[in-house]
């Protein structure tokens, strides 16, 4: 039987992105880390800070690890991650502020737009 290397951390991380993001405003966080640059930076950002998992399993039960027990996480090392995505999206914000601007532009009040109407 052949068998393959699995990375249990990656798919944790990602989830753990997801349900941080949820938590923050729509504009600018979420606009921002749906660049895939962006999103891929604090990906790294977040596998940088904190131990990779993986495992050798056979080729046929790849498909049956993600719904068992070696897929779930333990509380602690959740609440690390959230953690970590928490201080990763501050980091690359602050250090991406001027392609926040350039990217995600200021949300205006329509109110206070002048209008192109009149030509």
């Amino acid at each position: 039987m052949s068998k393959t290397l699995v990375n249990l951390t990656m798919p944790i991380v990602l989830q753990g992105i997801e349900d941080v993001l949820e938590k923050y405003p729509h504009h600018p966080y979420q606009k921002f880390f749906a660049n895939s640059d962006f999103r891929q930076g604090l990906i790294a950002y977040i596998l940088n800070r904190i131990p990779s998992h993986y495992i050798s399993v056979e080729v046929e039960e790849k498909e049956d690890l993600f719904h068992s027990s070696y897929f779930h996480n333990c509380l602690e090392q959740a609440m690390r991650i959230e953690t970590i995505v928490h201080q990763g999206i501050k980091q690359i914000l602050y250090e991406k502020t001027e392609e926040l601007s350039r990217y995600i532009p200021e949300v205006t009040d329509p109110s206070r737009v002048p209008s192109n109407w009149f030509g």
